[in-house]
């Protein structure tokens, strides 16, 4: 696997030093304590840094208010290390805290936690996710004997079969979030009623996302964080962008109640979204599914 960050500019690598670094730590932090002998034993065997960083095409676009996040792959020794509430939960608040309190970092990271077993399975299945990562990441780290299986080439004809049934599934779930969307924002204006219609709109987002994903690489992380999620699904499909305007503050404060949508919508007395609020968004969701049942269709269009 490539080790080589000269393509980068010298304070992007010194980021990512600090991105592996604090991964480290906050690691080694949760397990300090362990008692049971698999989990003292548990080990960062591989960072790996993939997509538009690794590749060399990263956007950094302030005016457009669009950036490119630095996606990361955890590798561990162990599945139940993956947990990413249990051992990765304040490696993630930190390394959110760093790139929107600190300033320690230019851009968001994101990362995704598994073990070396299931990465070389899905390598071996021909996965073209993990695939596209073996050919194209940059080892960060590397503990020496970790290493990765041959990657297979999965048949097109296999890896399009797949790919139409997560798109039936996803897309046609996605849609019934639409229509229950709709149905609440009938019932009425109150709060109450945005409160239960915004989070609909939070499933449908969520769903649309893993939709992409699933089609276009059969695979998607565990998340239900839709900034997370509409990061790596507009890393490989970026015509998905131009559903979310960035530049002015309304668009991104609506994003960030969508965001927040999944637990706060439901659960705190705090939250309040107004009514022209949810309308941006039920709009944008909508043109979201627009862009995303086109570059599904694409994907799965018949091959000459």
């Amino acid at each position: 696997m490539k080790t080589d960050l000269d393509h980068l500019p010298s304070s992007k690598q010194r980021e990512l030093q600090h991105v592996v670094r604090v991964l480290f730590e906050e690691f080694e932090r949760e397990i300090g304590l362990a008692t049971q002998p698999w989990k003292k034993r548990g080990r960062i065997l591989k960072v790996i840094l993939y997509g538009s960083y690794a590749r060399g095409d990263w956007v950094d676009d302030p005016a457009g208010g669009y950036k490119s996040d630095y996606d990361i792959l955890v590798v561990v020794n162990d599945a139940k290390l993956t947990d990413p509430i249990e051992y990765w939960g304040k490696a993630d608040d930190r390394l959110m805290r760093d790139a929107t309190i600190n300033e320690a970092l230019s851009a968001p990271v994101n990362f995704i936690v598994h073990d070396l077993a299931d990465v070389n399975n899905q390598l071996i299945h021909g996965r073209p996710f993990f695939v596209d990562i073996a050919e194209q990441g940059i080892a960060l780290y590397q503990a020496e004997g970790a290493e990765l299986a041959t990657p297979r080439i999965l048949p097109p004809e296999d890896a399009r079969a797949e790919a139409e049934k997560h798109f039936e599934r996803w897309f046609s779930i996605a849609q019934r979030s639409m229509a229950t969307f709709k149905l609440q924002r009938a019932e009425g204006d109150d709060q109450y009623w945005r409160n239960k219609a915004v989070f609909e709109l939070h499933q449908a987002a969520e769903q649309l996302y893993h939709c992409t994903l699933l089609t276009l690489t059969l695979y998607s992380p565990k998340s239900h964080k839709l900034n997370f999620l509409r990061s790596h699904a507009e890393e490989v499909a970026p015509e998905l962008i131009a559903a979310w305007p960035r530049a002015d503050k309304f668009s991104r404060r609506c994003f960030e109640l969508l965001r927040q949508a999944y637990v706060n919508a439901r659960y705190s007395p705090h939250y309040e979204i107004s009514g022209e609020e949810l309308r941006w968004l039920g709009e944008r969701v909508a043109e979201l599914q627009t862009l995303v049942k086109s570059v599904c269709e694409k994907r799965l269009a018949p091959r000459d």
